[in-house]
């Protein structure tokens, strides 16, 4: 059976299916079928729905409109910025600013607001108070802001069913934009796994694998949530090299963390509750 799955997506039968142990039914019917939906078939489902509307997540235009999104300026400006978390004032009167090729590093102790603040930007939470501004707009009159950021959290949502590379090509559909898979796998040292279930892989590899949806999404502005937690040395060192890589290009992040962050160009930190950042090392 033709799915119509982008180029490369894995199309093994659907699993799940079974007869329903109903009985003789009165009516003189057939047993009737039910369908177990796995997470995998889930995915696919989206696939194959978006397909049958001829709405193609992964058309060219899409890509071409992200590319644009490249050029033009890039600034984003933080004024005011309060946060509650049920009764909880986490932090108030936060400002901050960010331009292109710029890594703005949050610290503070467990509490203190970091993931929150990355949130508040990915428009995850509401902000208690204050405003977000991109080139001078708010962020809500701001075109294809969703595809401008991409958010790195604690967890790492990987698939158990899908394959990394399922698991890639999955998550920029509904996204919206294409983006090198291959190479994004590559980068975090992941192309001999990228075919294995994502229940085979460790915890530092399902965080490479998070790390390269990053990659792979064409984003411009990088949400970092601990991004080196559960890595090895090695991919370490691959994440502070994309980084600056990232940068180089006119890239910008946003990064929590509690260690230093070196080997990825200059950095600014931000201690929150305190008026601006600081320069770093």
């Amino acid at each position: 059976m033709s799915r119509g799955f982008p180029a490369g997506l894995r199309t093994s039968p659907p699993t799940g299916w079974k007869r329903a142990a109903t009985g003789p039914d009165p009516g003189g019917r057939q047993d009737l079928r039910r369908r177990v939906l796995t997470p995998r078939d889930a995915a696919f489902s989206f696939l194959d729905g978006c397909s049958a509307s001829g709405f193609s997540l992964l058309s060219p235009g899409m890509s071409g409109a992200a590319q644009e999104l490249w050029q033009d300026e890039a600034h984003l400006a933080a004024r005011g910025l309060a946060c509650r978390r049920g009764e909880r004032l986490v932090f108030s009167g936060l400002d901050f600013d960010l331009h292109a090729g710029e890594l703005l590093v949050l610290r503070g102790p467990n509490g203190s607001g970091k993931s929150s603040l990355l949130r508040l930007v990915a428009g995850l939470v509401p902000r208690e108070r204050g405003t977000f501004t991109w080139n001078g707009m708010p962020l809500a009159d701001a075109e294809g802001w969703h595809v401008r950021i991409a958010y790195l959290g604690h967890a790492d949502a990987a698939k158990p069913e899908l394959t990394p590379r399922e698991d890639l090509r999955f998550w920029l559909a509904l996204r919206g934009t294409r983006g090198d898979v291959d190479l994004a796998l590559e980068r975090l040292g992941l192309t001999a796994l990228a075919d294995l279930p994502c229940r085979m892989l460790s915890a530092g590899q399902r965080r490479r694998l998070a790390l390269a949806r990053v990659v792979a999404s064409g984003a411009r502005l990088w949400l970092l949530d601990e991004p080196f937690n559960a890595l090895d040395e090695a991919a370490s060192i691959a994440l502070r090299a994309l980084l600056s890589e990232h940068r180089a290009r006119g890239g910008m992040v946003l990064l929590a963390a509690h260690g230093a962050v070196q080997g990825a160009g200059p950095t600014s930190e931000m201690e929150l509750g305190r008026a601006g950042p600081a320069e770093g090392p």
